[in-house]
């Protein structure tokens, strides 16, 4: 064949593996060279030794030189291991067969039961929903817990806080929810944890059934990078199941972890620390993960609960103040309830949600208010009452709530394990405060 015939046919195909490499490495950041790169491109990292392969993302990019986050450890590797392009990019597989398994942030089977089959690409990182493409939230979404579908009442597609400081209950009220919530999917990620809470969450909290449910897991011995894009994968199979016209749960332990591992990576990459050490990426970050969450018209919805580790009970921790201003609404555990023994300790004075009063039924609004004013009158009084300072008769409506203290308290209770319905919820609210 003609040297020019050959050359047409082969036209501008590229025969050759174009590759960088490895300059400096740390425990947390590489240097790498000869790569023509963008922030956010993804690069497979190869070593010359043992031929050991890892996954890593662009960080920073100067003039002769970028940075990358690994995906993994990288102990083993060193300068001169080659860097390829990974052609892939930031893209994981998706599909029907998920339900019912636990998977890492790249959806790779980790609990024992054999590949799982996608069948559609997905791109982790996306733009949150447009704001004018918003659907109005007008329906109520039971979550089968008295305390929340009666004074909390969320609707389909809010976002909802839950913050607590360590050992309140965070885990024991996200079972609840998963168990008892009326949604057809729910996607449930665990970023940051101890490895030993998901099987306990699986078992205890869940009662062993992963039905219609996806668990993404990071736990806390994964790179930064795992546990920080293990939430917007989480995230990414919620949109995928909310573009079939699911409504969807979406609840994720916790925003505090995935904001530790984008501090951890914007230190290492020099970032100026602010408050608590957070660089202002960790701030930025919040809103691009939790406004990915919603209701869209034409499409289902994704109703997310995102959990708050409070440190130290300090509700002005910097995670905390940020994420009660991106979402619609925040639930407050209180430690000082769980010493009273009422489970689930819900601090209902500290909590609210923005969209309450706009999907329930004045009756209901009603009820919700008398609750709110006779608690606030015990809470208020309590030393007085205590000591028997109070004489019975001098106020009536701190009469009426010290008769219905037992009874209100007990609408505050439920057993981790009950499920209880929403208008059964609804209905003994009215009954209690009329």
């Amino acid at each position: 064949m003609p040297l020019k015939a050959l050359r047409s046919r082969l036209g501008s195909e590229k025969l050759t593996t174009v590759f960088g490499t490895v300059s400096k490495i740390s425990p947390t950041v590489i240097v790498a060279e000869g790569l023509h790169v963008s922030i956010g491109d993804t690069v497979l990292m190869v070593s010359e030794t043992s031929g050991a392969e890892a996954l890593g993302m662009v960080s920073e990019v100067e003039r002769n030189r970028f940075f990358i986050t690994p995906f993994r450890f990288v102990e083993g590797f060193r300068a001169g291991d080659k860097v390829y392009p990974n052609q892939s990019g930031m893209m994981i597989e998706v599909g029907e067969a998920l339900l019912g398994r636990v998977v890492d942030p790249f959806m790779n089977p980790i609990d024992g039961k054999g590949p799982i089959a996608g069948s559609h690409f997905e791109s982790i990182i996306k733009a949150p929903i447009a704001a004018m493409k918003r659907g109005m939230i007008d329906e109520p979404f039971s979550v089968g817990v008295k305390t929340i579908d009666g004074l909390l009442t969320c609707g389909k597609g809010q976002k909802l806080g839950i913050f607590a400081g360590s050992g309140v209950g965070k885990s024991t009220l996200m079972g609840m929810i998963v168990r008892g919530a009326d949604a057809p999917i729910k996607v449930v990620a665990l970023i940051g944890e101890r490895g030993r809470e998901v099987p306990e969450f699986i078992e205890k909290s869940l009662g062993g059934n992963l039905e219609n449910t996806v668990l993404v897991v990071a736990t806390s011995d994964d790179s930064p990078l795992m546990r920080k894009y293990g939430a917007f994968s989480a995230m990414s199979v919620a949109e995928y199941f909310k573009g079939k016209g699911q409504d969807v749960l979406f609840m994720m332990d916790s925003v505090t972890r995935f904001a530790m591992a984008q501090r951890e990576i914007g230190l290492a990459l020099g970032e100026p620390p602010t408050s608590k050490g957070y660089p202002p990426s960790s701030l930025t970050l919040l809103p691009q993960l939790m406004e990915r969450a919603g209701k869209e018209e034409g499409s289902g919805s994704i109703t997310a609960f995102f959990t708050v580790l409070v440190e130290g009970d300090d509700m002005s921790d910097p995670i905390a103040d940020q994420s009660r201003s991106i979402l619609d609404g925040h639930i407050v555990l209180s430690r000082e309830l769980t010493d009273f023994g009422i489970y689930p300790p819900i601090h209902i004075l500290n909590s609210a949600s923005r969209v309450m009063n706009d999907i329930i039924t004045p009756e209901h609004l009603a009820a919700v208010r008398r609750f709110r004013r006779l608690y606030t009158l015990l809470k208020e009084n309590e030393m007085l009452i205590r000591i028997g300072a109070y004489v019975r008769g001098t106020d009536r409506e701190l009469d009426e709530a010290i008769s219905k203290k037992e009874k209100m308290e007990a609408f505050l209770s439920q057993e981790a394990m009950s499920i209880s319905g929403y208008q059964e919820s609804i209905d003994q609210l009215i009954a209690l405060m009329g």
